[in-house]
């Protein structure tokens, strides 16, 4: 099967519905990774922050803004919100002395009660640490490639 690919950026998002090989680097920052199995669909997004105002260049650049974008864009597609499932990768403390609630751990919070009160089930997550990632998210069978940087 041939694939397109694309580099997501910090602060964008994606949604495929054709076989797309998204890739995306991640520190402190989070990758929400949603799939439809049955319309065959997925997304990510990339935020840096938990909470923000929203900026024209980069909506999805804070997590609260990101995430209900990403959904709304999967549903136009064809998704619905009672078949995705969830990939959640990144926050990690990547400052030397990073205290209990630094911004990875914020961002990571604000996933998994948003990704919660969507009903959204998370299957599979790597997040935390102290190192980054490099992700590789297929949108066609919501496999997904990791190797920590």
């Amino acid at each position: 099967m041939r694939r397109a690919t694309h580099y997501l950026q910090p602060g964008d998002l994606l949604v495929a519905s054709e076989p797309t090989a998204v890739t995306t680097l991640l520190g402190s920052c989070i990758s929400v990774c949603l799939w439809d199995s049955v319309a065959q669909i997925g997304g990510l997004n990339h935020f840096l922050l938990p909470r923000g105002k929203p900026t024209f260049d980069r909506p999805g650049r804070y997590g609260s803004l990101a995430l209900p974008l990403l959904l709304a864009r999967l549903q136009r597609s064809g998704a619905r919100t009672e078949r995705l499932t969830a990939k959640v990768f990144g926050g990690a403390a990547m400052l030397a002395n990073a205290q209990p609630g630094h911004i990875g751990a914020q961002n990571l919070e604000l996933a998994l009660a948003w990704l919660d009160s969507q009903r959204i089930a998370v299957v599979a997550s790597d997040t935390g640490g102290a190192r980054g990632r490099k992700l590789v998210f297929r949108t066609d069978d919501a496999s997904v490639s990791l190797w920590e940087l």
